[in-house]
């Protein structure tokens, strides 16, 4: 394999561009920041989380300070992005972090990341179809008087989102956008109207104050709400589609980080300060998933409560559609690099879109929510399969994968500088990675430990383990393909990673 100072000389003698190409590249100069942003953003799902991760942690945790949480994991996830995006300057991949954990780590145990990364965000995307198809049959039966099961709009989403998929990305952008704007406003409109007409115990910082964060549930909490945040590392994977991947990725990633963090924590705060500190828990364990719309039915009527409803479904089907693009394109650079098929490696039509990674993705969703509709004999309304299991197993096992990357993506920054001779020049930013990826470590250890508690089976269940170890075969599985690869196709193997940059400089040698 090359050494990345040959890689950068040849590019520079030969202007092979690591993010631009031809056959073997995304379209590039297509996202801006905002797009970048908004795509990015999407996948956080701000009023899935206000509405739903946020009543659940009071509920099931107990744990008064979610606002301090939200606060901590910010810096934490800061921390993470210093290393993170100073990566994304020298790295231009859309596997990004099984790209970074590649160039740091070596190909075999980027390999073990690609299929962790292809089935947590799978996993992920999945898991919204099931609280979605919920959510929208309620509303046909509330508001039309429509009785219909929850998977027949949870598959005419994913092949909704799969047609989208094949379209421009800045047509997916300007869906996501006006989806997310509005949904935004809305919080916003909730968090001043509790603040204006706060519970009796007024505007109490209470839920700010680090003697709330004691006792068993805080680890678990933790894993609840690092899930709010998914979205901001997904950055890089569209790195390739922008003019200037290195000055437009790590803006964008601070701006989501720092963004996601003072949103959420305010949000929270706001709800502590509707119901007051005192019953915050136990009115989230009354109101459970209906506590943002209890609360602004007092406060802001019906109307609004109603239109907060049906965001609460556009909000899930933006968060559809960002996972779906991420999908695609980490299913595009396993294909390109021969970690799938070849036919995943290619982009389609005039659009230059990652085709067949979106087929693939809409593939695996229609499975999966046909699967669930089969062994669903609850009747309609019952949210046993479509919210309590499809939804709560899959957002568990993608957020557990997810954390697993980005701390394998931390000690890949480290070793990956380290080996360039730059530990003295970026020695602040190996610091700050070595401490989000032992805190990212403690936080997935927290994760598999309480794993019965996060998907709401008993102790002795085999789910705390089944779940979980979707995750370790991946990597196993991924770790297992890498070695095949070194012994019987060596050249494949030293492209793990290197993405359209292998391509253009085996292009540029042969000719």
């Amino acid at each position: 394999m090359t050494t990345d100072s040959s890689r950068t000389s040849t590019t520079a003698a030969g202007g092979i561009s690591t993010f631009k190409g031809e056959e073997r590249a995304l379209r590039a100069d297509r996202l801006g920041t905002g797009g970048l942003l908004l795509s990015v953003l999407a996948a956080t799902a701000p009023l899935m989380v206000v509405a739903g991760v946020m009543p659940t942690t009071f509920a099931v945790m107990g744990i008064v300070g979610q606002p301090l949480l939200f606060v901590v994991l910010g810096v934490v996830l800061i921390l993470f992005s210093i290393g993170y995006a100073e990566m994304s300057r020298h790295v231009h991949n859309a596997g990004a972090f099984y790209a970074y954990i590649s160039r740091g780590l070596g190909g075999t145990a980027g390999a073990g990341a690609a299929l962790v990364a292809l089935v947590a965000y799978n996993a992920l995307q999945v898991g919204i179809y099931g609280i979605f198809g919920f959510e929208v049959s309620g509303l046909l039966n509330t508001y039309a008087d429509v009785e219909i099961a929850w998977w027949i709009p949870a598959l005419v989403a994913a092949i909704a989102v799969g047609l989208l998929g094949w379209l421009k990305i800045d047509v997916n952008a300007r869906v996501l956008g006006v989806l997310l704007v509005i949904e935004v406003l809305l919080v916003v409109v909730f968090d001043i109207a509790a603040i204006a007409d706060p519970a009796k115990e007024g505007l109490s910082l209470h839920a700010f104050n680090p003697d709330t964060l004691t006792g068993a549930g805080v680890g678990t909490a933790l894993c609840f709400c690092i899930a709010a945040f998914l979205g901001f590392e997904q950055a890089p994977v569209y790195a390739e589609e922008t003019s200037r991947p290195h000055v437009l990725v790590p803006r964008v990633m601070f701006l989501a980080v720092g963004g996601v963090a003072v949103f959420f924590a305010l949000s929270s705060w706001a709800l502590t300060v509707a119901t007051g500190p005192s019953a915050i828990v136990g009115t989230s364990q009354k109101q459970s998933a209906g506590l943002l719309f209890f609360l602004t039915e007092s406060r802001l009527g019906g109307t609004f409560t109603d239109v907060l409803h049906i965001l609460f479904v556009t909000g899930m089907f933006a968060a559809l559609l960002s996972f779906h693009n991420v999908v695609a394109r980490y299913a595009f650079a396993m294909g390109r690099e021969g970690l799938l098929p070849a036919a995943f490696g290619r982009t389609s039509g005039s659009s230059g879109a990652p085709g067949t990674g979106s087929l693939l993705q809409t593939v695996v969703a229609v499975v999966v929510v046909v699967a669930f509709a089969i062994a669903d004999d609850k009747p309609a309304g019952d949210p046993t399969a479509p919210v309590l299991q499809l939804f709560t197993w899959f957002g568990n096992i993608g957020a557990l994968g997810v954390i697993v990357l980005m701390a394998a993506a931390s000690l890949s920054v480290v070793v990956f500088f380290v080996r360039r001779g730059a530990a003295g020049a970026q020695a602040w930013r190996l610091v700050t990675s070595g401490l989000a990826g032992i805190a990212l470590l403690v936080i997935a250890g927290y994760t598999v430990k309480d794993f019965e508690v996060l998907v709401g089976a008993g102790p002795d269940s085999s789910l705390s383990w089944v779940l979980p170890g979707v995750i370790g075969l991946a990597a196993l599985a991924g770790v297992a393909l890498g070695l095949v690869l070194r012994a019987r196709a060596p050249e494949k193997h030293a492209r793990i990673g290197l993405g359209n940059e292998a391509f253009q400089l085996d292009k540029a040698a042969s000719s």
